[in-house]
């Protein structure tokens, strides 16, 4: 008895000492909570995929409600009816996700090429333009693309191409694939850029001058030299193109629907909100397998060869391609390209929001009346201006607490997870709590809200039913941009040596007055990028919000996507304008409070 009693002692005194330690406190929770908020959702969502629900009794033949079936699996996998409801939106996402890639990293490694490699003009701003299609939201290039080449036939009225000249747009270059890999393509080209950018600016030119001493001409060059240097940018940037196109949404419901193009992110939206949640949730899974594959061929392309080796301290110099006759040309062809990127859609935007009639582009058709007037029965149902539309700042003002509460706290468990798995690295404590913070990144948007409808539609023991809430899309907010502030977070610590906080853990200065008067201060940018990531994530978000929304819940980003669909494309427009430019601040705000530019170095 004493003995056992000696030795629970000597447990509850390492248990004391263990938790005495703040890191270790913060890993216990954030594994305990995360764990709640990820893996009980998964088991909860592949549980819904073998359930009759409510609206499925009718169907399911001598089945109730909550009796568990293989229906679902059958009828999406091996029915008359799958081809159409699963195998063609399959084959349509990866059409729309392999040529998003191609465009991607053709256009973008190869505007990264010109830019480290060659004498072409005006860098520097060529560089900072290049940027602009990622920051604005995904959707921003496809109702541009609508608002030019949309045709009366589908469109109803015809876009600005057609007014000015003439010439009717045929379907398939207005709708469908042909405009989503493009488009998509377009939005991830910059992405391309500053990945295979960054590695050729720091890239020894060492190899490249050696084929220029023997004669090698400069096609020969950067097939057999820089292309297979870079392989590492190209994997990462296709692999990663490929997720997010994957799980794209409002790019194929904008340029797909018109023509019934259904991919697997629409497929799963009309499914969940339709009778066949069954169907949506297997659409889930089947996404999310995808994002795990990812993960897979990324560490088995990328870590199976260590030999990419691009810094070696020696003379980086390299002569530039002298572009001769073509430089000028070369660089005003490109700043145009750029400028029809990034600012010709803002005007139109602003055109196709005053515009009365669809399809006139007169002078006498422009009209405020869908910014300031106060409502008129011939318009939209008497819908008043957007400027006056109480409906429309209350999408705003849930927009922005929305993205502020899931900043504030992503961005906070994001650093103070980020210190814990540093300070205790190399622990499977620490490594199942970094593995658990950014699983969520590699999970489908729609897919990952399609999680939370599964776990919170309905009660669980002393946790209520939360769809419907704002808290409901705090918490999915916050989990789904996690990844973002953990890695800040993560980055942020492993600068600062430990041996700072031990000194002043000898002289005695508590845990709370070391992070806020020593760690933060010196990591600040870093930390604050932690936060602001979120911010602008959060406020120019679609798909993962568009299963969770209700009236009382809207957002600017759902409400954008209801007056689409319902034809009042004035105040789609304008909406769309008013997040853009929001984004546009908040942004510039970023790089004037933390100094960080993601085009820093390779635009010169």
């Amino acid at each position: 008895m004493i003995r056992d009693g000696i030795g629970a002692m000597r447990y509850l005194n390492r248990l004391g000492n263990y938790f005495r330690k703040p890191q270790n406190v913060i890993l216990v929770t954030l594994a305990l909570v995360l764990g709640y908020l990820i893996l009980v959702p998964l088991a909860s969502i592949f549980e819904d995929t073998l359930i009759v629900h409510m609206s499925e009794v009718r169907r399911v033949r001598g089945a109730a409600a909550g009796d568990h079936t293989f229906y679902h699996w059958r009828m999406v996998f091996a029915d008359e009816g799958s081809f159409n409801l699963f195998y063609k939106p399959l084959l349509n996402s990866l059409v729309c996700s392999i040529g998003p890639c191609i465009v991607a990293i053709g256009l973008g490694g190869g505007f990264a090429w010109l830019i480290t490699r060659s004498n072409i003009r005006m860098k520097k701003l060529l560089s900072g333009l290049a940027i602009f299609p990622y920051i604005m939201p995904s959707w921003t290039l496809a109702l541009a693309w609508l608002n030019f080449f949309k045709n009366a036939t589908i469109g109803g009225a015809p876009g600005i191409f057609t007014a000015l000249t003439g010439l009717q747009t045929p379907d398939w270059f207005a709708y469908g694939p042909f405009p989503i890999i493009l488009v998509t393509g377009l939005h991830y080209a910059p992405f391309a850029y500053i990945l295979i950018g960054g590695i050729l600016r720091n890239m020894d030119a060492s190899l490249e001058e050696a084929a220029l001493l023997l004669h090698a001409s400069r096609l020969r060059i950067f097939w057999r030299v820089t292309i297979p240097m870079v392989m590492p940018a190209i994997l990462s940037t296709f692999l990663l193109v490929f997720s997010s196109a994957m799980s794209s949404f409002a790019v194929p419901a904008f340029l797909g629907l018109p023509v019934r193009y259904q991919v697997l992110t629409t497929q799963l939206f009309r499914t969940l909100n339709g009778l066949n949640p069954g169907y949506g949730y297997i659409i889930a899974v089947v996404m999310m397998m995808f994002g795990a594959l990812i993960l897979y061929g990324n560490q088995r392309l990328i870590g199976t060869r260590k030999s990419y080796v691009t810094v070696t301290g020696k003379s980086a110099n390299v002569s530039l391609v002298d572009l001769r006759l073509w430089r000028t040309p070369m660089s005003a062809a490109i700043l145009v390209a750029l400028l029809l990127l990034s600012v010709v859609p803002l005007i139109s935007f602003a055109v196709e929001s005053m515009i009365i009639v669809p399809g006139d582009y007169s002078w006498n058709n422009l009209s405020l009346v869908f910014w300031i007037g106060e409502g008129d029965a011939r318009i939209a149902n008497s819908e008043p201006g957007i400027l006056l539309n109480p409906a429309i700042w209350y999408g705003l003002w849930n927009s922005l607490r929305l993205s502020v509460l899931c900043a504030l706290t992503a961005g906070t468990i994001g650093f103070l997870a980020g210190y814990a798995i540093v300070r205790r690295r190399g622990t499977r404590l620490a490594g199942f709590v970094n593995n658990l913070s950014f699983f969520p990144y590699l999970m489908p948007a729609m897919a990952f809200s399609a999680v939370y409808l599964s776990l919170f539609a309905v009660p669980h023991g002393p946790i209520p039913a939360l769809y419907g809430t704002f808290l409901l899309l705090v918490i999915v907010g916050t989990v789904k941009y996690l990844p973002f502030a953990s890695r800040a977070g993560i980055n942020s610590m492993l600068q600062i040596s430990t041996e700072i906080e031990e000194a002043a853990t000898v002289l005695g200065v508590g845990w709370f007055k070391r992070m806020t008067r020593i760690l933060i201060p010196i990591q600040k940018s870093a930390v604050i990028s932690g936060y602001l990531l979120p911010f602008i994530s959060c406020m120019r978000e679609l798909s993962l919000f568009i299963l969770l929304v209700t009236p009382g819940t809207r957002m600017l980003t759902t409400m954008l996507f209801q007056y689409n669909e319902k034809g009042w494309e004035q105040y789609a427009n304008a909406i769309n304008l008013i997040i853009i430019m929001m984004v546009i601040i908040v942004n510039w705000l970023i790089g004037k409070v933390t100094g960080a530019s993601i085009d820093k170095g390779i635009g010169g």
